[in-house]
């Protein structure tokens, strides 16, 4: 089960999302290896796909805090099922998570699913694929 505190972290960020255009706000905080939460929100622009989804926000937060390593990963939205990073923010997540670490996706009502990033993306991109280059 995911820590409560970061499940807080990524619902009270959700709310401060800038989702005009859709209307489907999403929250992401994630933890690093040292224990630190940085949240992040979904942040629309009127010129799509210019927005910035909820994870690659938090990502944003850690690296610009000097860190480079996910520990754990929470995702929410008003849905009815879990939603699950899109496919390039799973790219992300992979860039700073090993496999294993834990992703849960919730729903503003409780619904939680919980993956892997490697559940998320299997087969992923990564700079061994380019170690002839």
């Amino acid at each position: 089960m995911s820590d409560p505190s970061l499940a807080d972290a990524a619902r009270v960020v959700r709310e401060n999302a800038y989702a005009p255009y859709s209307r489907f706000k999403v929250g992401a905080a994630l933890r690093s290896r040292s224990g630190a939460v940085y949240a992040g929100c979904n942040v629309e622009n009127v010129a799509y796909p210019e927005g910035t989804c909820a994870e690659a926000g938090a990502i944003a937060a850690m690296v610009a805090a000097g860190e480079t390593a996910i520990a754990e990963v929470y995702v929410i939205a008003d849905s009815l099922d879990p939603v699950p990073p899109c496919g390039g923010c799973r790219q992300k997540l992979k860039e700073f998570a090993g496999a294993e670490v834990p992703v849960t996706m919730a729903t503003t009502d409780g619904a939680t699913l919980r993956l892997t990033v490697g559940d998320l993306l299997p087969g992923a991109f990564d700079s061994g694929h380019m170690d002839r280059a």
